[in-house]
C-alpha cells in the first residue's frame, strides 16, 4: 500500500509574537485592552474575544493545503481571498446570550475577529481552490500551476 507523501511548508502558528522596543502601538493597545493584573479587573478586551486561528500549510500531491483551526464559526462568515501568491483567510463571530428566568435575567455578548494573510511557495491556479469547513475545521485546496510543478527541484544532500 503506497503511503501519501506530503511536504510541510510553514509550521503551526499560535500566540501573538515578541514586539520590538519600537513598536508602541503594541505596546498601547497591550497596556490599555488586556486584563489589569493589580486591581484585578478586566478592560474592555472582556467583550472582544481575539481570535488567531492554528495553520498548518504543506503540500501533498500536487496542491498546496492549507488547514485552520475555526471552532464556533459558521462558515457564512468566513472570507478566503485568493491574490497572485498569497492568500487570506478571515471572518467574524457574534456571540449573543440571553436568559430570561423568575428570579434573574443573564444577557451576554461577546465579538471577534481575524485576518491572516499567507505567502504561497509556488503559483496556483486560482479558478480551481476548493475550501472545506467541517467541525471546525477550514480546509483550502489550491493546486499548483504546471509551471509550479516542473520547476520543483531535488537537491542531494551530502
Amino acid at each position: 500500500m503506497a503511503r501519501k507523501q506530503s511536504t510541510e511548508v510553514a509550521k503551526r502558528e499560535s500566540g501573538r509574537s515578541l514586539s520590538a522596543p519600537w513598536d508602541l502601538d503594541r505596546w498601547f493597545d497591550d497596556f490599555f485592552w488586556k486584563p489589569f493584573p493589580i486591581v484585578g479587573f478586566p478592560r474592555p478586551r472582556a467583550l472582544m474575544e481575539e481570535i488567531s486561528p492554528s495553520v498548518d500549510m504543506y503540500e501533498e500531491g500536487g496542491e498546496i493545503v492549507l488547514k485552520a483551526e475555526l471552532p464556533g464559526m459558521k462558515k457564512e462568515d468566513i472570507d478566503v481571498k485568493p491574490m497572485d501568491s498569497m492568500i487570506t483567510i478571515s471572518g467574524e463571530k457574534e456571540k449573543k446570550e440571553e436568559v430570561k428566568k423568575k428570579d434573574y435575567y443573564k444577557w451576554e455578548c461577546s465579538y471577534g475577529s481575524f485576518k491572516r494573510s499567507f505567502g504561497l511557495p509556488a503559483q496556483v491556479q486560482s479558478d480551481k481552490i476548493k475550501t472545506k469547513y467541517r467541525d471546525g475545521i477550514l480546509e483550502i485546496r489550491m493546486p499548483k500551476t504546471e509551471e509550479a510543478k516542473k520547476k520543483e527541484v531535488k537537491v542531494k544532500v551530502q
